[in-house]
């Protein structure tokens, strides 16, 4: 079959399409033909060597398609369902064919389409741990960065839901100011305002945002711990897109009042049932119109390395798939 294979670490141009062998299921696995592939933050951060990882690979993390094989102690009845699934070992989607354990493997609702699928059973399932970590709710003031992203933007979407007052979303431009306004924030704040986190204290009242989730990290995650409320403010972390976290000063910190979440890990340490019951969360609501994803395009899998740069620049609105 054929496959994005990265041999070395290195910028987007190390994904080549090569043949490999076809994988083939053991226990409590399947095999999907793979009709779209996600691409993650996650990937680019493995791809271009900032995480320990062995190479080659073949990357991808998400993947949706249609069950064409399982493995010993799978139920038979899911050959041939149109599913979502994470690949075993968080590789192996960039191709025609991936494993997955069966069982994070999610059926597709009808009303679904694939793309839509695959573009919010994972990140829409983060948005929802996120909202539930930060206890999202009450009216609270929310600030949001990376909120035209593939997870941001279904973060604003999911936190309405959750009963927040003021959403605030930080985005870098007047093209992805504009979509976040489409996706429900009530406030949006371009980064490239000198004084974007002053305008986070004028539409909360002067307070600062009662609860913050930062994807970004840097200069710009620095701001919007600047904006978070003193007292009992909550800011949560879950990236480092700008390529390093924001440093947290212990002192100002205590002075301040304001309490660090770590957002994300709290969402990937709950049990593998609560995991799931997130993804389930994520699809039917997407299937109900409830949680609506962007897809900012789909690649060929000879186009993987495009994919990459748009992301890897913060170009996207929204999900980037890859059509293998």
């Amino acid at each position: 079959m054929k496959a994005i294979r990265v041999g070395e670490f290195g910028p987007p141009e190390v994904l080549r399409v090569e043949k490999v062998d076809d994988p083939s299921p053991s226990d409590r696995q399947v095999l999907v033909e793979v009709k779209v592939a996600g691409v993650t933050y996650g990937d680019i951060i493995v791809r271009s060597g900032r995480y320990p990882f062995p190479v080659p690979y073949v990357p991808g993390l998400e993947v949706g398609g249609t069950v064409v094989a399982v493995g010993p102690g799978v139920d038979p009845a899911l050959g041939g369902k149109r599913v979502v699934a994470s690949t075993v070992g968080m590789t192996g989607g960039y191709a025609e064919f991936a494993l997955a354990e069966a069982d994070n493997t999610y059926e597709v609702p009808e009303e679904l389409s694939l793309d839509h699928a695959v573009a919010v059973f994972q990140a829409g399932a983060i948005a929802v741990g996120l909202v539930s970590a930060l206890g999202v709710g009450n009216g609270d003031s929310v600030l949001i960065t990376a909120a035209a992203g593939r997870i941001g933007s279904l973060l604003v979407q999911r936190a309405k839901a959750a009963g927040a007052g003021i959403v605030v979303a930080a985005v870098g431009g007047a093209r992805k100011a504009a979509a976040a306004a489409e996706f429900g924030a009530d406030v949006v704040v371009d980064y490239n305002a000198a004084d974007w986190d002053a305008e986070v204290k004028e539409a909360t009242g002067g307070r600062g945002a009662d609860i913050t989730l930062d994807a970004v990290g840097g200069e710009i995650g620095a701001r919007a711990l600047k904006a978070t409320a003193d007292g009992d403010g909550r800011f949560g972390l879950y990236g480092f897109t700008s390529g390093s976290w924001v440093e947290l000063d212990a002192h100002q910190i205590g002075r301040r009042g304001i309490t660090v979440v770590g957002a994300l890990g709290i969402t990937f340490a709950k049990p593998g049932q609560e995991q799931r019951a997130d993804v389930a969360e994520a699809l039917q609501a997407a299937s109900a119109g409830r949680l609506v994803p962007r897809i900012h395009g789909s690649f060929p899998l000879d186009r993987a390395a495009e994919a990459h740069a748009v992301v890897e620049g913060r170009g996207n609105i929204g999900a980037v798939l890859i059509n293998p």
